[in-house]
């Protein structure tokens, strides 16, 4: 069972960060406001050991990327940051928005070389694999919104009254003899910042194969996390160990897709079976 988080003594290991904390803004390169996040202190908590029941990918976009040319001429784009779950660290949010900042009022002879620093810089961050994809505005119009795939749980008429984080609504919540294959969507995820118990927007997708999920119980358990204080690459964790240990899933796939925040939105997937395919997003997005 997923034991009792205790969020004031992960905060308390993370006191070093910027998130939450006045800062200046840097106009030039500067790799060294880049600030990681061990992915340990989560996964201990939820019983995640070295070898992950899971894969996957966070998905960062960046919607304010700019930087000077050679001859000084301001460039922009959009830039897709695609860190690999095994990376030892997660990157902190509001140093990678400080991050791109120093790009702004530096000369780079090319794109490829923004690039080659991105993916040098947050690399070692991460401590993992990261991928970058630049977007030029000769592009954006490729840019699709698009819905996340499955039956929306929205619609259900329950009355809530308790909206603090517990599992334990996904008690008892299967039939064992009804084997489904299903997608099933919801865009009620709302959890807070770990430091500054800002609110984080989100949707979230849920592809599973084993004993079908009572659709109720699994809305409540998601609208449990409306007072919940932890990061978006935590949440999706904790959701995937908390389906797979209560609901017996053969298959799973959880990918969360949240509102972007100074221009950036955060999208973890992890998945026992498939990989990320399209990254597509939402119209809150």
């Amino acid at each position: 069972m997923t034991q009792n988080h205790d969020p004031y003594s992960e905060a308390k290991e993370l006191k070093g960060l910027t998130l939450g904390q006045p800062a200046q803004y840097e106009a030039i390169y500067n790799p060294d406001v880049l600030q990681a996040v061990p992915r340990k202190l989560n996964r201990d908590a939820i019983e995640l050991t070295t070898e992950l029941p899971f894969h996957g990918v966070d998905v960062w976009t960046g919607y304010e990327l700019s930087w000077l040319n050679a001859k000084g001429k301001p460039m922009v784009a959009i830039v897709e940051f695609y860190v690999d779950y095994q990376s030892e660290n997660l990157i902190e949010s509001k140093s990678f928005k400080l991050y791109l900042n120093t790009f702004n009022l530096t000369r780079f002879d090319s794109i490829d070389d923004v690039e080659k620093a991105m993916i040098r810089d947050l690399s070692e961050c991460a401590q993992g694999k990261v991928e970058v994809k630049i977007i030029e505005p000769k592009q954006f119009g490729n840019q699709r919104i698009a819905s996340l795939p499955g039956t929306c749980i929205d619609e259900i008429d329950i009355e809530v009254d308790d909206y603090q984080f517990n599992a334990k609504y996904l008690e008892n919540c299967t039939d064992e003899g009804q084997i489904v294959a299903e997608t099933l969507n919801s865009n009620l995820l709302k959890s807070n910042c770990l430091i500054t118990t800002q609110p984080d927007w989100g949707s979230l997708m849920i592809r599973y194969q084993g004993p079908k999920i009572d659709r109720e119980k699994l809305l409540r358990y998601l609208i449990s996390f409306r007072e919940h204080n932890e990061f978006h690459e935590q949440c999706v964790e904790r959701i995937f160990m908390d389906l797979k240990r209560f609901c017996n899933c053969s298959k799973l796939t959880v990918f969360a897709r949240y509102t972007r925040r100074g221009g950036l939105d955060i999208n973890p997937y992890r998945s026992d079976f498939e990989q990320l395919n399209d990254n597509v997003r939402l119209a809150r997005q």
